[in-house]
């Protein structure tokens, strides 16, 4: 029988949430729907009473913590604990554990806004009635509608486009590392569906193929450059 702790040891290229109130609640909810690999880090263990996912009980801001659930292996972090200053500490060891996660948080303060992104977060969301709702799309945006080219308008300036890869797309037999998105353009391919799935554990050697269909993160600019050079 494997035990939590090895399952954790085990663990690559997951998704970990930190805290589990009502924000981090909904966030679980909507990842686990989707399948996706993840463990929850919280303070409390009362709230973790009949929950079937892998927790860790311990302190979010601490190096200890975040390096027990394979914080430098995660694919993605996502911050939702109650307190700015709380998130703010965690992105500052989570950046320097993994400099190549996606680190996703909510601010409680929109002060607490520039900060966080100074911190080193990827994306901040304020507002915590959407902020459970909007992060949880963010990380693994589960194929609701149909294949189809769709953008979604994301709070901060902030837009996820779902692009469907043709045949004559110069996107084709190409990898992500090829493209090099991030550095280039600034945007990032967060997941990819392909058939009835979603993938939101996207390898850097992933070839893209055609009727691929890609969810793409960035700037209101970012996007724009991508469909400039990308969408015909």
């Amino acid at each position: 029988m494997i035990t939590m702790y090895e399952t954790l040891d085990l663990m690559e290229n997951h998704t970990i949430v930190l805290g589990y109130g009502d924000v981090g609640h909904r966030v679980v909810q909507r990842l686990l729907n989707a399948g996706v690999t993840l463990v929850v880090v919280d303070s409390n263990e009362q709230v973790f009473e009949d929950v079937d996912f892998t927790y860790f009980i311990g302190d979010a801001t601490s190096e200890f913590t975040l390096k027990k659930v394979g914080v430098e292996r995660a694919s993605t972090v996502i911050m939702t604990v109650g307190s700015d200053s709380d998130i703010i500490f965690s992105i500052l060891v989570t950046r320097k554990q993994n400099p190549d996660s996606a680190i996703l948080a909510r601010a409680n303060d929109i002060h607490s806004i520039d900060k966080m992104y100074k911190a080193g977060a990827d994306y901040v969301a304020s507002l915590s009635i959407i902020a459970g709702q909007m992060l949880g799309r963010i990380a693994v945006l589960p194929h609701d509608h149909p294949l189809k080219e769709e953008t979604i308008m994301m709070y901060e300036g902030i837009e996820i486009e779902k692009y469907t890869v043709s045949s004559s797309s110069s996107l084709v037999g190409k990898t992500l590392v090829d493209l090099d998105l991030r550095n280039t353009i600034g945007c990032t391919v967060i997941g990819i569906h392909i058939g009835d799935e979603t993938h939101s554990e996207i390898e850097p050697t992933t070839v893209i193929l055609e009727g691929m269909t890609l969810a793409v993160l960035g700037s209101m600019e970012q996007i724009k450059s991508f469909r400039e050079n990308f969408v015909k």
